[in-house]
């Protein structure tokens, strides 16, 4: 009998553990959190029947034990050191160029980029398999050892998963307080009569240092993993590979981690995180990173202060509070409902703000917003203000619930929800509100770059009939008398918008791939694209799975590609615009013998204000021509593109001896545009 009662708790703690590794780790729960409660209270029942059974790595006492009398401080056995900061792309670039001058010329190396968590640093060690020590990070070298908290945060097992654990694996991570969880806390203390907490990392810090674990327990704190002290009987050749290692052992790591072999890449997608930052349960301010392979790490060593692999790049967060007056819905350029939340304008950095987007629904219910919510909006590095939480504390009770429309606000149409996703789509093909902004984006700086072709004046041509669809754009020269004819359009009007069109269909051909609208392929995408097909006939010949293989691209996006070109409608879009006199690209062995002995394997610095191209003008020029634009100068910089107003970069080139030339001399490299 006491067999068959020992190997039913043992199967009951190895289920428990396994559920908590696909929710906290994986992402994906099997079970519903009833039917893990059920699965937990079956195993304390046991338990209590049975004490001669109990351990003290069984799930049942992740729930918080015995108050203790005091905290014990203790040494690290490596030390636990910050890092350095930096708060612009140039600062990063300068972190790269002091990393390369310390590895042998020409070394490959590999960045990996991860979310700076903003919470409290805690090293985990476990020996054989066990939770034995949580110790905060204290001054780096002697922190508190606050073991009994660390037992009850969600995402640290008191046992690690495998039959095989290492002997003793030191992880290090931050524990943190969701947003949502924070929210509620806040609430459970304003009605308790309790001052709450300014932010939620004060309130993670406060709840680790609790004295029973107990409240802590209560306060739901969270635990990420994003690296490794001391070890014994692990070896990792690399950070990715340590991660890896710590997610199959249960316990969660920094979401959305990736790797890239150019600085440049790297900072681009700490660009993408930061837009993407309304997606997140969890506060962060800034990002991480750090060398790939422990190897060059070793070799490069540390500072007294902190170590010279990694860095942080760092944004400024701006916060206000404010009330949400109603929400309303805007109807995308694919379709997509997005539930806006109207708020009671509020300065934050030094603009006015009055709209926030809410996403989409299941964002909305995640954040649980009702209209009249008062809520916390944040700008992180000045991008577009999101909602981060709402203040539950400060509810009156008249808030009402926004329900999501089940058709079309704009044509009526139904609404249907993606299949395995989270957007809700108008399915009408021709609705005016998508048309309007296909239209818009089609004509933006990010795509096709029509002058003269905003967001007014495509209001004004599609409300005329003179836009259905986007080949109408190209036809609209024809229709110069009915341009005429619309109110506030003279002569010169007229013939700078036909002016613009006509010069946009030469434009390369990533910003015609941007332009289309295709779900998935942004600029970022549309360029990979061209730059590996050439064309766009060449491009529209490759299977999903060809189009997959691409470095960048993946089954997603492949899928979302191959379905746009396969589809009529797409196929008729594209002879339109070729009928128009678009752009189609140039074939991959025409570009490479027309960039040849220009500036292929050079990397260039553009600064200041140009006269003969915008920015991004030049920059396409200089990849078109094999070149590399880079963000900072360094060493590697073989030449700098100077304009008029040329500061500190221009300062940095002259010191460091790197030829400056201006416009009219880059063109004359180039033979485009002189004279």
């Amino acid at each position: 009998m006491s067999d068959s009662v020992r190997r039913q708790i043992d199967r009951l703690r190895d289920e428990i553990r396994r559920h908590n590794q696909l929710y906290y780790v994986a992402a994906l729960p099997e079970i519903s959190d009833i039917e893990f409660d059920t699965l937990l209270k079956q195993l304390e029942s046991l338990e209590r029947a049975h004490p001669e059974f109990d351990s003290p790595d069984s799930p049942t006492h992740q729930v918080g034990g015995e108050p203790i009398a005091g905290f014990e401080t203790v040494a690290h056995r490596l030390p636990m050191l910050s890092i350095e900061n930096g708060y612009t792309p140039a600062e990063v670039f300068e972190f790269d160029v002091r990393v390369r001058k310390l590895l042998s010329p020409g070394e490959p190396l590999e960045y990996v980029v991860e979310y700076k968590i903003d919470g409290v640093a805690l090293a985990l060690v476990y020996e054989h398999g066990s939770l034995k020590q949580a110790v905060t990070r204290g001054d780096g070298l002697r922190g508190d050892d606050v073991t009994h908290n660390a037992r009850t945060l969600r995402g640290v097992p008191l046992r690690l998963l495998g039959s095989n654990p290492p002997p003793v694996i030191e992880i290090r991570g931050e524990a943190y307080i969701g947003n949502a969880d924070f929210a509620h806390l806040r609430a459970q203390q304003a009605a308790a009569g309790e001052t709450p907490m300014a932010n939620p990392r004060n309130a993670a810090a406060g709840a680790l240092k609790l004295l029973d674990p107990r409240i802590c327990a209560a306060r739901k704190l969270r635990f990420f993993a994003h690296s490794a002290g001391y070890m014994e009987g692990a070896d990792y050749e690399t950070h990715l590979e340590l991660l890896a290692g710590v997610a199959r052992l249960g316990v969660p790591v920094t979401p959305r981690i990736q790797s890239f072999s150019h600085i440049e890449q790297a900072v681009e997608y700490c660009h993408e995180l930061m837009e993407a930052m309304h997606e997140l349960d969890f506060e962060v301010d800034g990002f991480v990173i750090k060398l790939n392979h422990f190897d060059q790490r070793a070799r490069l060593g540390a500072t007294s202060k902190h170590p010279r692999w990694v860095m942080a790049y760092k944004f400024e967060r701006y916060e206000a509070i404010t009330r949400i007056e109603e929400i309303g819905v805007q109807v995308g350029k694919t379709g997509a409902l997005t539930p806006v939340a109207h708020l009671a304008p509020v300065e934050i950095a030094g603009t006015t703000v009055s709209r926030a987007s809410l996403h989409n629904r299941d964002e909305l219910h995640r954040l649980g917003v009702q209209i009249g919510d008062w809520v916390v909006v944040e700008k992180a590095g000045k991008i577009i203000p999101h909602v981060v939480r709402v203040e539950e504390h400060r509810r009156s009770g008249t808030e009402r619930e926004f329900c999501f429309p089940e058709f079309c606000p704009e044509c009526g149409a139904p609404a249907v929800q993606d299949e395995n996703g989270v957007y809700i789509r108008c399915i009408n093909p021709n609705c005016p509100a998508q048309l309007r902004e296909r239209l818009r984006f089609f004509a933006s700086r990010g795509a096709m770059d029509i002058e003269g072709l905003g967001v007014k004046m495509i209001e004004t041509l599609t409300g005329a009939g003179l836009l259905t669809q986007i080949p109408d754009v190209y036809r609209l020269h024809q229709r110069r008398a009915e341009l005429l004819a619309l109110e506030r359009m003279g002569e010169k009007s007229v013939d700078n918008l036909l002016a613009g069109i006509e010069a946009s269909k030469q434009r390369p051909l990533w910003r015609l791939l941007a332009g289309l609208s295709i779900r998935h392929v942004g600029a970022r995408t549309a360029q990979i694209l061209a730059e590996r097909f050439g064309t766009l006939d060449e491009l529209m010949k490759k299977s999903a799975a060809e189009l997959a293989a691409v470095d960048e691209i993946g089954p997603v996006i492949a899928a979302s590609v191959d379905a746009f070109f396969a589809s009529a409608a797409g196929r008729n879009l594209v002879e339109q615009l070729r009928e128009a006199g678009v752009y189609f690209g140039t074939p991959q062995a025409v570009a490479a013998s027309a960039s040849l002995g220009k500036l292929a394997g050079k990397t260039v610095v553009v600064t200041g204000t140009l006269t003969r191209f915008s920015r991004d003008e030049i920059k396409e020029l200089i990849h078109r021509a094999g070149g590399r634009a880079a963000g900072a100068v360094s060493k590697a910089t073989d030449f700098v593109v100077a304009g008029e107003k040329a500061g500190s970069k221009l300062d940095k080139a002259r010191e460091l001896g790197i030829p400056v030339l201006d416009e009219a001399k880059f063109c004359e490299l180039l033979d485009e545009g002189a004279g």
